[in-house]
């Protein structure tokens, strides 16, 4: 039950946990472990949410790497809010022309010959987490930089339990793995993927993280593990277009300001280009703004409907203008206005329907972290490597997985999405944090490729229309489609044939995006942090504290 006194169609599976001391919410036990263990040593949300990567690259090393990319939003106790952009780029040897297009049209249309830009050498953009979170590190952190890198290093050196989650991945591009022998060696040792419960140990990447504890991004980005990268990229035969040395120097990450929209006396604010999310989201809860969705109740297939509608919208003029600002202009502004969504209320149907458009891609494996501290510090990061295990090898003697984020770009020329050097990938993440009267109200974030901002959208509207609490929020079921068919996760699959007899191909699913999590704030300075039933997702919570000054003990 909705505290709008409505009855909801789902139950929650997890339960949230709350702190006046700090809050760490990832998509592993130990990445949040990892936060919580920065917080009890003086470390801030920055310093939290750095070491919670670095960890997550060990324990969820088939979505995250120090060698891919992402977005990590902050916003400073002193209320400064900006994005770091990490995302991967095209290197600087890469052509329009690098891959042979097998279709142009359908759901192959993303795709290469040989699926060069999946798998191998080609499919390996620059990366840029690992300089991204040292950025982030050397400007806002607080404790020394080898210390983030410690529960990291154990993990990888002594082994954790591996879950069922990441042996589902590790069986679902077996055949992939089992090319390269050193990847395969280590997840589907005699051929077969790693049980659940047993021990995963790592210390070629164990060695690495002591080298980027000592070292920072140089490690990579002109060092040794760039040297390893770069010699085994050179292995692979075919035609050039593959990361250099000099493109792992000159990477940068970039700082941007977010994009700030409101919704019902809340300030909504998210990434802004190469990020789709701060704009999209904001045009979408504008469209809502109009409709007395409290009033249509949760579970309702009108208001289903209306939100399909609206999330098609949004996919039609991401489709018109999208990708790295340095390359596509972006009408930022006009699809941010209140009058722009007044006019794309227009285009609302009631009666649905596919339309014909080149389907939406992106990879759905992607890992978040959502961490605030008592200083009122709160970082909302999204990071991966791409698809699953990245580029389905590993480097050598490193314990490195290499993304595969070339495969984001579209491989026809003359496209706004089409290869460049330098140019930054496109990216659904949707890292948010929502305001209201200036004071944090709630941050989150998911994986999930192209259905991440449509989800964010979605459960700020629980948050603020439906009176979810936090968990109810991150766990309610979800609606999706990008103009063509639609889909509804099992609590909603009662709907499906009412949305049907609206018009739309409408589809059950077994989910729609990843693991969410999120952390609400109190007045009290009390923070709540939930994670779903989508992922492994683990809440952390710090309470109590030091003694007082002044305390002494008689013996």
């Amino acid at each position: 039950m909705s505290s709008r006194g409505m009855p909801l169609p789902f139950t929650c599976r997890k339960r949230p946990a709350s702190g006046t001391g700090g809050v760490v919410v990832t998509n592993h036990p130990l990445g949040s472990a990892a936060g919580h263990e920065m917080l009890a040593a003086g470390g801030n949300a920055i310093d939290a949410a750095v070491a919670s990567l670095f960890a997550l690259t060990v324990v969820e090393p088939m979505m995250v790497g120090i060698a891919g990319g992402g977005l990590s939003h902050v916003r400073l106790g002193s209320g400064e809010h900006f994005v770091i952009d990490m995302l991967s780029s095209a290197p600087a040897a890469a052509t329009p022309e690098m891959f042979t297009p097998v279709a142009d049209s359908g759901p192959d249309y993303i795709e290469a010959a040989g699926r060069r830009n999946q798998f191998g050498a080609a499919s390996v953009a620059v990366p840029g987490n690992l300089a991204g979170w040292c950025m982030l590190h050397e400007r806002h952190g607080r404790l020394p930089f080898a210390d983030l890198l410690m529960p990291a290093i154990r993990y990888a050196e002594n082994g954790f339990a591996v879950s069922s989650y990441l042996v589902g991945t590790i069986g679902q591009h077996a055949a992939d793995m089992l090319q390269d022998t050193v990847l395969s060696k280590l997840y589907l040792p005699s051929g077969s993927p790693l049980s659940a419960g047993s021990r995963l140990v790592q210390g070629d990447y164990a060695e690495s993280l002591r080298l980027i504890a000592k070292q920072g991004a140089s490690a990579l980005h002109g060092g040794a593990l760039g040297a390893a990268l770069v010699a085994r990229l050179a292995l692979d035969q075919g035609p050039e277009g593959k990361v250099s040395m000099d493109d792992l120097r000159a990477y940068r990450p970039v700082r941007r300001t977010p994009i700030t929209g409101s919704y019902r006396g809340h300030e909504i604010v998210g990434p802004p280009p190469p990020a789709s999310s701060g704009v999209h989201v904001t045009e979408m809860l504008n469209m809502l703004e109009a409709y007395d969705l409290a009033g249509m109740g949760f579970d309702n297939a009108e208001r289903i409907h209306l939100l399909l509608e609206v999330i098609r919208i949004a996919f039609e003029d991401r489709r018109a203008a999208s990708g790295d600002p340095d390359f596509v202009d972006i009408p930022v502004d006009r699809f941010t206005s209140k009058a722009y969504a007044a006019q794309a209320r227009a285009r609302l149907r009631q009666v649905g329907g596919a339309i014909s458009a080149l389907p939406a891609y992106e990879s759905h494996n992607t890992t978040h972290v959502t961490v605030s501290d008592r200083d009122g510090n709160i970082v909302s990061a999204t990071h991966t490597i791409n698809g699953l295990f990245g580029a389905r090898f590993m480097v050598p003697d490193t314990g490195i997985i290499p993304n595969n984020y070339m495969h984001n770009f579209d491989p026809h020329p003359g496209k706004a999405l089409s290869i460049a050097p330098g140019k930054r990938v496109p990216t659904s993440m949707a890292p948010m944090i929502v305001l209201k009267g200036g004071r944090p109200a709630f941050a989150l974030g998911l994986p999930g490729a192209v259905r991440i901002f449509p989800s964010a959208m979605q459960a700020i509207v629980n948050l603020i229309d439906h009176g979810m609490s936090l968990q109810e929020a991150v766990e309610a079921p979800r609606v999706w489609t990008d103009g063509g068919h639609i889909e509804l996760e099992p609590a909603f699959a009662h709907h499906v044939e009412a949305m049907r007899l609206r018009g739309h191909d409408a589809r059950a699913v077994a989910h729609i995006g990843g693991g969410m999590n999120a952390i609400a704030f109190g007045d009290d300075g009390e923070m709540t942090g939930a994670a779903c039933w989508r992922a492994d997702g683990t809440v952390s919570a710090l309470g109590g504290g030091l003694a007082d000054e002044g305390v002494t003990f008689l013996i």
